[in-house]
């Protein structure tokens, strides 16, 4: 599969960076001679950033080409991206060429932030508004609108590379999310102008408050919950007079001068000028993994598009003929002040392992909707060397023992390299969850279990059954 990128700033270097890590090819066309390093600073961020969301391995890069004709770059794609500059009469002639070059059948998208398809298509281009937000390599929503078929053509593709296409019921001047990013920076334009508060206090107000209550709830979930036992219809009663109130100068928008550019320029350089613009992307980056590797375990919001889109990843398969029930590598949450993995993390490589494996022998979430499920009785870690972030990890199952209710597993954890960086032997007991009792699996978890058992009888033990302080031989 290929897609082209037109266009290779921070929103096309983004997408080049989605579908390249994704196992897509990808050509890219942008007659700027800095576009290669461009991009590949993109990508070097992603590379240590996205896979950091998954405990699968993401699918093998693609190839990534750049090219000087743009009819050479579009050739064969299935996907071409548009990400030029937000002029309408550039978009007019660049899509319209587009248009005329690509293969049929072929996805023709824009990454405009403002202007509608009726507007980008008005002298014949044939494309939708595929709008995302940046880092586009992270952040999963894209906003589609257009023409209804391709844009659920082009919402298939895009849940294939991990994305959360949200498909706009009509057109609209700037879509949805960059009228609500609009209302925001008009009201902080205000705040900052009327001298009520610096453009540090303000990102700290969203930042320690409502953003972070928005990340996993958004707006209307988060005021259904401020309305209490009574709901949506309190809140709205309570607090709709508001909307007559003072509180705000969306309807006045205040004057774009020099000096408050000025102004708001030299708050952000006090705020944030230290670091450079790599040095602040890689920390974003570093917190959103974060943040959605903590809403992926509820698999809610974003979170939730990650385990889907991790579903459709290819299995791990064996190593040394055991199951890989674990790769990924290590996000920079996992790791402390030295800068290696906590141990904490090792013990939560273990307990994901075992969490696969079960789904392995058929004890997965139906299996535990049924009522039955393993409990975690005992557990021995060993820690043998350091694993830094951005390493890729390897975990390896195998089965020790599995008659009757217990469940006997060896976890090692593998560096890139080979190295054994760690064992995590468990010991798990079958468990009623209706009556949180001991009780034996069911036949078809049994007799799973059991193949592996047998198949791993003859494979090598070393460290298995060990106790702490026992000298290593």
């Amino acid at each position: 599969m290929k897609a082209a990128i037109i266009g290779g700033g921070v929103i096309g270097g983004g997408w080049a960076a989605r579908f390249l890590l994704n196992g897509w090819d990808v050509a890219v066309f942008d007659p700027d001679p800095e576009a290669e390093r461009k991009i590949g600073e993109v990508l070097d961020n992603a590379r240590a950033s996205l896979p950091g969301l998954y405990d699968r391995a993401l699918p093998s890069e693609g190839s990534l080409s750049f090219h000087s004709d743009m009819s050479e770059a579009v050739a064969d794609a299935m996907w071409v991206q548009e990400s030029i500059p937000e002029r309408i009469d550039i978009k007019h002639k660049v899509l319209g060429s587009l248009s005329d070059i690509m293969s049929d059948g072929a996805i023709l998208g824009s990454s405009t932030s403002g202007f509608k398809p009726s507007e980008l298509n008005a002298e014949g281009a044939r494309a939708i508004v595929a709008h995302p937000f940046n880092p586009v390599y992270l952040l999963p929503l894209i906003e589609l609108v257009g023409d209804d078929k391709t844009c659920d053509k082009a919402a298939e593709i895009l849940k294939s590379i991990g994305f959360f296409p949200l498909k706009l019921r009509k057109e609209i001047d700037a879509h949805i999310a960059d009228r609500f990013l609009e209302a925001v920076w008009r009201e902080a334009l205000w705040l900052v102008k009327d001298g009520i508060a610096t453009t540090e206090e303000i990102d700290e107000a969203i930042r320690m408050g409502f953003g972070i209550r928005w990340a996993q709830m958004g707006l209307f979930e988060t005021y259904r919950i401020a309305g209490g036992e009574a709901g949506m219809k309190h809140f709205m009663a309570q607090f709709g007079p508001c909307l007559q109130s003072p509180w705000t100068k969306l309807m006045d928008v205040p004057e774009f001068t020099d000096e408050l550019v000025d102004l708001i320029a030299g708050q952000s350089d006090a705020q944030s000028g230290h670091l450079s613009i790599r040095e602040l992307e890689r920390l974003r980056d570093d917190n959103i993994v974060a943040m959605l590797r903590g809403l992926k375990r509820t698999k809610t919001g974003a979170g939730g598009v990650i385990v889907a889109h991790e579903s459709l990843l290819a299995d791990n398969g064996e190593q040394d003929g055991l199951p890989i029930t674990g790769k990924y590598k290590i996000p920079t949450s996992w790791t402390d002040y030295n800068g290696h993995m906590n141990e904490t993390h090792y013990l939560e490589a273990g307990s994901k392992a075992t969490d696969a494996f079960m789904t392995l022998i058929g004890a997965d979430e139906a299996y535990l909707a049924s009522g039955n499920s393993y409990f975690t009785v005992e557990s021995h870690v060993r820690y043998l060397d350091e694993v830094l972030a951005g390493e890729e990890i390897t975990v390896t199952t195998q089965v020790i023992g599995g008659a009757g209710k217990k469940m006997h597993l060896f976890h090692r954890i593998f560096r890139q390299d080979g190295t054994l960086a760690a064992t995590v032997e468990t010991m798990l007991l079958h468990v009623s969850l209706k009556t949180r009792a001991s009780t034996l699996p069911e036949a078809t978890v049994a007799d799973s279990l059991a193949k592996f058992a047998t198949a791993h009888a003859d494979l090598e033990q070393d460290g298995v059954g060990r106790a702490i302080g026992q000298k290593r031989i």
